[in-house]
């Protein structure tokens, strides 16, 4: 083979305006000159770095396969000449240095105690526009607080007098063993959060033995997450369906070449959720001109970071279609996204290997219900009409959204999940302290399991029945009023882990 020819950088650096306009990603060269007008974060942000390399400003907001795959071949120009190369003058703001101090100021992990505290650190340190799009629900963020005021509406009925001296929280999740009945689930661009994005995930969840859930839209490639896990390592896959079904079928079949050992297709979002707090950091230019373009050319820039990448999913995905997905791949097929007992019951009849009880984190549908809640219902009506008993074999239900502790996790076990997914607070987590904060959180969760399988007279997951938790307030909605200061004046809230006194300098 001939070697590459490389484009001069010099030249590169000519083509710098709305009428010619080549970036630089990955040492790569693109004309992106007809697709200005196309970008769902607007041409300015494009036009900043005609010319130049994009890199550091594309990897955090893009999957690294976004160019490749919307960008027409005959717009890939090829490799730049190392070297040659027009750096981008970055300016640190003032906002970002007092962010930085803020970052040096984080107090140890030691004095890290449960994921509520991650949470608060990584409010404090991460950059505004990231927390926007990781933090940010759909409306009111009702369903968002529900999820996790759900699992306040259950109590428990810890049995006594039971020898605890050992106890195991290990389970089987679609056949796969993992330390404990949680998996990390699929949340999008990792690097908004840390340089290493999902790799933080991976490695952790080697050291941890439980499972990660790839998603569709990583920051780090599909290939790059595999490559990092250690041999043996059990991951999931979670897709959006692309429009173009060759698209889909391409990436569900080299999933399953790579070894995926489960494939969860996302179908609770035919369309995206108004996620306003990220919508308020929307990836679009400033200038009313870059507006009006906007709202006439059919593209919708104003939508934030959930917006720009997500174009491509099918809002025409039906029922029908998995015996498609069953045509093309052996692994076993769970729907992701699943609201209502009619619907778990469909997806059994068809033979599916399980459904994830989850409303997208709550970014979806507000006032969509929590995923806790329908798995009572879908436990019920499942046992009623197929004579089916959780947890299942055959028929594994997740769930996720919300969870923040062990107790939570139990119950949604004694109910008769298989196991839990887990998401926002691994972010926060890698957010505020890179892969150790990861494993901090997974350490957390080893050590609430062991405290409350004793306390609550269970010696293994097998011993996490229904008869342990009181179900009967599950459907008592009560949407939580900001601004009850009556109540509030009252109340002193419990404190997070706090930020190091920052001293003045000398």
């Amino acid at each position: 083979m001939s070697a590459p020819k490389y484009l001069d950088g010099q030249e590169v650096a000519t083509h710098n305006s709305r009428e010619s306009c080549w970036i630089i990603v990955h040492g790569n060269v693109y004309d992106v000159t007809e697709f200005l007008d196309e970008h769902p974060g607007g041409s300015k942000i494009i036009l900043k770095y005609a010319g130049k390399d994009a890199t550091q400003e594309y990897d955090p907001i893009h999957p690294p396969d976004a160019i490749t795959t919307n960008l027409p071949v005959n717009k890939h120009l090829g490799p730049v000449a190392p070297n040659t190369v027009k750096k981008v003058e970055i300016t640190v703001t003032d906002e970002e240095k007092a962010r930085q101090e803020r970052i040096s100021n984080r107090p140890p992990l030691d004095e890290i105690l449960n994921l509520h505290d991650f949470e608060a650190i990584a409010k404090q340190v991460m950059a505004e526009k990231a927390w926007a799009y990781y933090s940010s629900a759909a409306d009111d963020e009702i369903t968002n607080r529900e999820n996790h005021a759900a699992y306040h509406r259950l109590w428990f009925r810890p049995q006594i007098l039971v020898d605890v001296t050992k106890v195991d929280w290990s389970t089987t999740i679609l056949g796969h063993r993992s330390s404990m009945p949680v998996y990390i689930t699929a949340t999008a661009l990792g690097k908004l959060g840390h340089p290493d994005g999902e790799l933080n995930l991976t490695r952790a969840a080697a050291k941890h033995g439980v499972i990660q859930m790839i998603p569709t839209l990583a920051s780090c490639s599909f290939d790059e997450i595999l490559d990092a896990a250690q041999p043996g390592q059990v991951q999931f896959f979670q897709l959006y369906v692309n429009k173009d079904r060759d698209i889909t079928k391409r990436i569900v079949q080299h999933a399953e070449k790579r070894g995926i050992k489960g494939l969860f297709i996302t179908v609770d979002a035919p369309q995206l959720g108004r996620r306003e707090k990220d919508m308020r950091m929307k990836f679009e230019a400033d200038d009313p001109s870059e507006v009006r373009k906007s709202g006439s050319d059919g593209v919708d820039r104003s939508q934030g970071a959930a917006r720009a990448i997500s174009s491509f999913i099918d809002p025409g995905l039906k029922w029908a279609d998995l015996a498609w997905f069953k045509s093309i791949t052996n692994m076993p097929l769970i729907l992701k996204g699943v609201q209502r007992w009619e619907d778990a019951l469909k997806a059994y009849d068809l033979g599916l290997a399980g459904v994830v009880l989850s409303n997208h984190g709550g970014r979806q549908l507000d006032f969509a219900r929590s995923g806790i809640e329908v798995l009572v219902e879908v436990v019920t009506h499942l046992k009623e009409k197929r004579g089916l008993s959780f947890p299942n074999e055959k028929f594994q239900l997740f769930v996720d959204g919300g969870v923040r502790r062990a107790t939570d996790v139990l119950k949604a076990i004694a109910l008769g999940a298989t196991a839990v997914g887990v998401g926002r607070p691994f972010l926060y987590a890698f957010s505020s302290y890179g892969q150790e904060g990861v494993e901090k959180a997974l350490q957390i969760l080893h050590d609430e399991f062991e405290m409350n399988m004793r306390l609550l007279g269970a010696t293994s997951i097998a011993n996490i029945t229904p008869d342990l938790v009181d179900t009967s307030n599950i459907s008592s909605h009560i949407a939580a009023i900001p601004g009850d200061r009556l109540y509030e004046a009252n109340y002193e809230s419990m404190q997070h882990a706090r930020l190091r006194e920052i001293k003045p300098k000398m």
